[in-house]
């Protein structure tokens, strides 16, 4: 078992104030793997301060110089690279295959990409009779979820590094242990003291502090729409600046012509990734009514490749959902989209053989679903899939939009031209089109309660800056 008792605060480990700790579970075997310290009021105030002291001089240094820091942060993580895919499969349930290829490798492919826009970014830009300056927020308060624990941090801190930033990072208490990895890839990466701090801790309470605290400038939030509403409250009463993501509802319209086999297995492949636990999975299908069963039925085949099991299993595709509050919370969607009158296809609230002990879901396909049912509105968290019928286009983008939420989506089509034409039509941050691949320098976020603001690429930096113009 890892038992950490310090925070990483001004350039090193020290006490935490009080005395609690969080355990951190393995949601495979509810087996306590890990203990860290539960952050207080105080120990975010002393990160606060350290960060504050220490802006003037990163916010000074020269972008090129900073960016040869992320290189170095770039380095040290592809170096323990094995060590935090096992960390990731044990705290969060990822299959170690997916923990090593995207939890792993696509932070360490963001932090570089970010190293690249920190040397080549305009940061001033001649406007007529102005030279306009881009300079850094200032300190920067990060709130991270547990489904992608690297990714998510390494999304926040990167950027508001090369923006010249500081910042004190309040990891999910369900996956810490890849956050003091992370600081440790800090320290050794040779940040100066105070630029990057860590604070452990619950969100009601030190994350409710962070974002509460006066000496923080920006909120950057990712997590669930509920907590995004209350922590956007708490920085405009503040009049600070806020970068929310939170949850969605992706929709992924499969049109007359498009090659269905794929689009269907690209889905059940998109909503099994992660258990299901990603805020932009595709979990509404919606497909034209003279395909409609044919869909269903490639579906229900699809999801049986994806057997629940033991994630440090290279050969296992699905792990557990990350803790017993979530389990119970998938279960309780499934039988409830039941009780409403889906028609369950594969899958279903019981444990999945063999499986009693963790937090195991089985995956998940409901056919018949209607616009109003639960299960078509509200964000599951689970590998859940949802298949709903249409008419013509016009309906289909009409329940394509049908949501509070717009982060992700995907089109499908017999030519690029017409999914394009369709996508257009979606009220949503991203949208796929015929599959196409994940892009990490374009922006990533949400329309309507997904959030405000955006993640990765240029765009993702400038969430960092604020103007300054200069008059001649």
């Amino acid at each position: 078992m890892i038992a950490h008792d310090g925070m990483y605060i001004d350039g090193g480990w020290r006490p935490a104030a009080g005395t609690d700790t969080i355990e951190v579970v393995n949601p495979a075997d509810e087996q306590v793997i890990g203990t860290v310290p539960a952050g207080t009021a105080a120990d975010v105030d002393a990160a606060v301060r350290a960060a504050r002291a220490a802006l003037p001089g990163w916010s000074a240094t020269p972008p090129a110089r900073r960016a040869e820091h992320l290189i170095a942060l770039r380095d040290a993580l592809a170096a323990r690279a094995d060590e935090i895919a096992a960390t990731v499969t044990a705290e969060l349930g990822s299959p170690a295959g997916f923990a090593r290829r995207v939890h792993t490798g696509l932070p360490i492919a963001v932090a570089g990409s970010y190293a690249e826009l920190a040397a080549t970014y305009p940061f001033e830009e001649r406007l007529g009779n102005s030279t306009v300056l881009h300079v850094p927020v200032g300190v920067v308060g990060a709130i991270t979820p547990w489904n992608y624990p690297l990714h998510q941090i390494v999304a926040k801190v990167a950027p508001a590094l090369a923006a010249g930033c500081t910042l004190v990072l309040k990891p999910a208490e369900d996956t810490p242990l890849t956050a003091q990895l992370f600081a440790e890839c800090v320290h050794a990466a040779g940040l100066p003291a105070g630029v990057f701090n860590l604070v452990t801790g619950l969100g009601p309470v030190a994350g409710q502090a962070l974002a509460e605290h006066p000496g923080v400038d920006l909120v950057s939030f990712t997590g669930s729409t509920a907590v995004g509403k209350r922590i956007g409250a708490i920085a405009g009463g503040a009049v600070k600046r806020v970068a929310l993501e939170l949850g969605g509802k992706s929709a992924n319209v499969i049109l007359p012509g498009a090659d269905l086999e794929k689009a269907v297995a690209a889905n059940v492949a998109d909503v099994c990734r992660n258990t299901g636990q990603s805020c932009n999975a595709l979990t509404r299908t919606l497909v034209h009514e003279d395909r409609y069963e044919e869909a269903v039925a490639l579906a229900a085949a699809a999801v049986a490749a994806y057997v629940p099991g033991d994630p440090a299993d290279p050969e296992v595709r699905m792990g557990p959902v990350i803790n017993a509050r979530q389990h119970a919370r998938v279960r309780d969607y499934i039988a409830k989209g039941v009780a409403e009158g889906a028609r369950l296809v594969a899958g279903g609230a019981e444990a999945p053989e063999g499986r009693e002990k963790g937090y195991f879901v089985r995956p998940t396909v409901f056919a018949d679903v209607t616009p109003e049912m639960t299960i078509a509105r509200e964000e599951i968290f689970g590998p859940v899939l949802t298949f709903i019928k249409y008419t013509d286009e016009d309906e289909a983008a009409h329940l394509a939009n049908d949501t509070v939420y717009g982060l992700g989506g995907a089109v499908w089509a017999a030519d690029e031209a017409t999914a394009v034409a369709f996508a257009r039509r979606m009220d949503t941050g991203q949208v796929d089109i015929n599959g196409g691949g994940f892009n990490l320098l374009a922006p990533f976020g949400g329309h309507k309660q997904s959030g405000v603001g955006r993640e990765m690429g240029p765009h993702g930096l400038a969430e960092y800056l604020h103007t300054k113009s200069l008059q001649f």
